[in-house]
């Protein structure tokens, strides 16, 4: 039997006897049960041991009982390793081939940004350098970039788009992404109006709040619904708009 049990997603007075009913059968067990209101935020504690295998310089001496051991923490997968940062060069020589680190001022040939996030440099005749700071979102851009690179020798892409169906696609796809963000909400908060200077009205069990769509701020009185919304809006705006359109 779990230690905590959230009933979520119901009807209120069903919920309250569902709750009731729970109590009473597992009367004897040290079972916690819990039944939310909306935007009301639960706290759960859990507790775990973590084990780190030191590895490299730091795995020739054997610690203290006590000692404090510092170092590079590396995390794969549930397992995590101590080194010493003088050994991160090292181990990431097993994992590539080569690795060398230079500093971007002393590149002074072409190279252009990819949605601001990794930026495409030419080095020699049909070798090309890239460089990003790892994120999801940037190494989703690495990866398209690394795809089009690799099949530029087989089919050389071909884009035509003129300046006015280029706008109009883009004002389409705005106005679907205004639907799709709407629609979201609603499914989410149920009672969502639109409201003056295209802000979003947004009610929940009384608790009103103010979403600014261009900004993402929210305004309201109840800190916990103004916390939902802003969380529920850039979760949403980042599925339907992952990353800029614009390319520098």
């Amino acid at each position: 039997m779990p230690p905590n049990i959230i009933l979520v997603h119901g009807e209120a007075n069903e919920m309250g006897k569902l709750k009731q009913k729970l109590i009473t059968r597992f009367a004897d067990r040290n079972t916690k049960i819990i039944s939310p209101k909306n935007c009301q935020s639960v706290e759960m504690y859990f507790y775990s041991d973590k084990m780190a295998k030191t590895i490299g310089r730091l795995a020739e001496n054997t610690p203290e009982v006590g000692e404090t051991v510092s170092g590079l923490l590396v995390k794969k997968a549930f397992t995590y390793q101590i080194m010493a940062p003088d050994d991160l060069h090292h181990k990431l020589k097993q994992i590539f081939k080569s690795v060398v680190s230079l500093p971007d001022e002393e590149y002074e040939g072409p190279a252009f940004r990819v949605h601001e996030r990794l930026t495409v440099k030419y080095e020699l005749e049909k070798h090309i350098s890239l460089h990003w700071r790892s994120d999801p979102i940037s190494d989703m851009v690495l990866d398209f970039v690394v795809a089009l690179v690799l099949n530029i020798s087989r089919e050389i892409p071909k884009v035509v788009v003129e300046s006015e169906e280029a706008t109009k696609t883009e004002e389409e796809n705005n106005k679907k992404a205004e639907k799709v963000i709407h629609a979201l909400l609603v499914s989410l908060f149920g009672d969502v109006k639109f409201g003056e200077n295209g802000k979003l009205v947004i009610s929940v069990d009384g608790n009103v709040g103010h979403l600014d769509k261009q900004s993402g701020n929210v305004e309201s009185e109840n800190e916990g619904l103004r916390e939902s919304v802003r969380v529920a809006f850039q979760r949403i705006q980042n599925a339907v708009k992952p990353i800029p359109l614009s390319v520098s």
